[in-house]
């Protein structure tokens, strides 16, 4: 399932205007950064789509 930028947004932080699509990928790039005890799981970029979660 891919998750488009727009849905991802609204889903997790609600209509907060401050809440920007660059603040969503620094965060993203954090998490994907963060040492991760389970290897298995990778969180994607879709090109122009959104993300994609890779369990």
């Amino acid at each position: 399932m891919i998750l488009d930028r727009r849905t991802c947004l609204r889903r997790f932080w609600g209509d907060d205007n401050f809440f920007t699509a660059r603040n969503m990928d620094v965060y993203l790039s954090h998490l994907r950064k963060h040492p991760r005890q389970d290897e298995t799981l990778n969180i994607l970029n879709i090109q122009g789509v959104g993300f994609k979660l890779i369990a």
